[in-house]
């Protein structure tokens, strides 16, 4: 696979009757795309009765006023104690902060769990996601050539904002598809 044909840094978009209930309405970034795995989180999904506040406080570390009420987001189905701060590239801490796509980066130490609440030197946008979507050697695209996602361009304000509700709506609008005509019936021309 040649970089170009990557697709770190791009955001897949479900398509109707995905028929796995797990990916329904996703929108996931691509983290990491090689010719034997890939790798994406699940930017719409928020964890149910889990804020940044219940996470830090469960690892014992400070939990600052800004981490109430904080979603934390379901990054996928594969090791969904495991967490990952999706953020922008402006903070690192060196080799454990993998930078990819335009402008952003993922680090999973302690570290960037406190730089999300440090307002003067952590990252300008930063969000906590448990798990992670994975693919195997091919699987990703087998996926795409049966029209099961669609690929656009990824874009800071609808990776990092609030409105999960609607970001899968928004993600086929930002790519001129209007999700009411979408059909969840696939096919090749």
């Amino acid at each position: 696979m040649t970089d170009a044909s990557s697709l770190t840094g791009r955001l897949l978009v479900a398509m109707p009757g995905i028929g796995d209930p797990r990916f329904e309405h996703a929108v996931i970034l691509i983290c990491a795309h090689g010719p034997d795995h890939a790798m994406g989180l699940r930017l719409d999904r928020p964890a149910q009765g889990i804020d940044l506040k219940a996470v830090l406080d469960k690892l014992d570390a400070p939990a600052p006023e800004q981490s109430v009420g904080r979603p934390v987001l379901m990054g996928g189905p594969v090791e969904r104690e495991r967490g990952f701060v999706l953020h922008t590239d402006d903070w690192s801490v060196g080799d454990d902060t993998l930078p990819f796509g335009d402008g952003l980066a993922m680090t999973g130490t302690r570290e960037a769990l406190a730089a999300m609440t440090d307002m003067v030197m952590g990252p300008r946008h930063a969000t906590l996601l448990l798990g992670y979507a994975g693919w195997g050697e091919g699987q990703l695209e087998d996926e795409l050539a049966d029209n099961v996602w669609l690929t656009t361009e990824a874009d800071l304000d609808l990776i990092f904002d609030s409105d999960h509700q609607t970001k899968w709506t928004r993600a086929l609008a930002r790519m001129g598809v209007d999700a009411g005509r979408l059909s969840a019936q696939g096919g090749r021309a």
